[in-house]
């Protein structure tokens, strides 16, 4: 993805890619939050839905509360049920397509910064090769070797209580529950589809995707894991033990790769700095958590987006002082609020019946409408805004739909006063200037990541002046 948003923004990257092929291991199953809506504002979200625009969920998650969106006037939270492995296929697609180099085969083993670039050193299928760059950009997950590299501290907590065990499982046509979609055991009930479901002794999901596969999980803290490989056996037993009842489970039908996976605590950590020098992170090398509700793609593909127009803007020497450090600044309290709450959402679904009197109550609290839209927010990661040093209600977050006029990646000024494209020309080789009915907006200007710098209602007469000055500190000088 940054590298897609480099290219775009002319800049040329390279992919340094241990991998030589697809990966075989079976990670997210989709996105949800505001990256669904990014993603459609440059194209892709059509080449993984085959569909035309996003639109919001009715229903979501928190904690294994059953969450009603679509009682809300205000719905921030967009999802996309793709296999990870789709998704990674699609960005490298595209990639190629805007000319990017990607490298396969070649593993990053050292580097050094001097006062222009940056010396890679890589080990590739014909041997070890040193190549500099103006910068390098640690995109490479939780185990970062470049953050290690850099000497970055990676400060948080790591925990061993809960064994979460996930796998792609057969279950009986005479399970399935013709009227929700859910599993529906004997002697226990229906389990809803695609929500956590909590019992006193730990969590299940139920997960029939619309590709034909059928994901199980259940995680708990009474069953540590043993010294043998996991199987879906082992998920049979940990299920009845969670359930009380026995589920009758098989192994997958069809081609893989298919998710085997039992994983021992977890970690939630953040980089101590994102940033030294000319090295960067991006995505989970910056930071972990837990995947409870799915909130990593959207925080990691939003920190790409983000980096790479300051980064390009760098490169080509037109970005304001400050510019590049203003990544971390807007990035890093994404964060902080993805850690928060995933931790949140681990404690609320343990087990024991304190946490449920902690449920009960959280329960009662999700009924009050100003709660739920607070949750609806948070899941979208639309709950906090960027500081842009202008007023006004759309100033620092995610911009209404604003059409095809971005697929590019470059910023716009949304004129719909028709007054305004002498005020901007004097940037246009780098913003364009657009109209596009948008309620209750007469101008707004959108950086290149689809967020709102500047904007005026309607009914008023636009800021030039500030308009001038959002155009200096995000775009540089005319």
């Amino acid at each position: 993805m940054t590298a897609c948003e480099l290219a775009l923004a002319g800049v040329r990257p390279v992919v340094i890619e241990p991998r030589t092929g697809p990966s075989t291991e079976q990670r997210a199953n989709g996105m949800v939050g505001q990256v669904v809506r990014l993603l459609d504002r440059r194209g892709l979200y059509e080449r993984l839905s085959g569909g035309a625009h996003p639109a919001p969920v009715e229903h979501f998650m928190f904690a294994a509360f059953p969450l009603p969106f679509g009682r809300l006037e205000h719905n921030p939270v967009h999802t996309i049920l793709v296999p990870q492995q789709r998704i990674e296929a699609m960005l490298a697609e595209r990639a190629r397509e805007l000319g990017v180099e990607i490298r396969g085969g070649h593993t990053l083993t050292g580097l050094a910064q001097k006062d222009d670039m940056v010396v890679a050193e890589i080990n590739g299928p014909d041997g070890s090769y040193s190549l500099e760059s103006a910068f390098l950009i640690g995109a490479d997950g939780g185990r970062s070797v470049t953050r290690k590299l850099s000497g970055i501290d990676f400060p948080g907590v790591t925990t061993d209580k809960t064994v979460s065990r996930a796998a792609h499982v057969s279950v009986p046509d005479s399970l399935r529950d013709p009227i929700s979609g859910g599993l529906r055991i004997p002697a226990y009930g229906v389990i809803p589809p695609f929500l956590h479901h909590r019992t006193e002794r730990g969590l299940v999901s139920f997960a029939p995707f619309p590709d034909g596969r059928t994901l199980i999980s259940a995680s708990t803290t009474s069953r540590p894991a043993g010294e043998e490989p996991f199987s879906v056996d082992e998920l049979r037993d940990v299920l009845e033990y969670v359930l009380g009842v026995p589920v009758p489970i098989g192994p997958p039908a069809g081609d893989g790769p298919h998710m085997l996976r039992r994983t021992v605590g977890g970690n939630t950590r953040i980089a101590d700095r994102y940033r030294d020098g000319r090295v960067l992170l991006v995505g989970d090398a910056a930071h972990v958590h837990s995947a409870i509700g799915g909130p990593g793609l959207n925080l990691g593909l939003q920190d790409a987006v983000n980096l790479a127009w300051k980064l390009a803007a760098t490169v080509r020497g037109w970005a304001p002082d400050g510019l590049l450090d203003t990544y971390e600044i807007e990035r890093r309290p994404a964060a902080e609020r993805v850690t928060m709450q995933t931790q949140a959402q681990s404690v609320l679904v343990g087990p024991g019946p304190e946490v449920t009197a902690l449920r009960v109550l959280f329960g009662e609290l999700l009924e009050e409408p100003a709660v739920l839209q607070r949750v609806a927010d948070l899941i979208a990661g639309a709950d906090f805004r960027y500081d842009m040093g202008a007023p006004g209600p759309w100033v620092g977050r995610f911009s209404p739909d604003l059409g095809d006029v971005q697929r590019q990646g470059r910023a716009v000024l949304v004129d719909n006063t028709g007054r305004l494209a002498g005020v901007a020309a004097p940037w246009s080789d780098r913003v364009d200037v657009v109209g596009v009915p948008v309620d209750g907006v007469a101008a707004m200007l959108v950086r290149p990541d689809g967020y709102v710098a500047w904007a005026a209602a309607t009914g008023g007469e636009p800021d030039v002046a500030a308009l001038e000055t959002a155009l200096t500190r995000w775009f540089g000088a005319a």
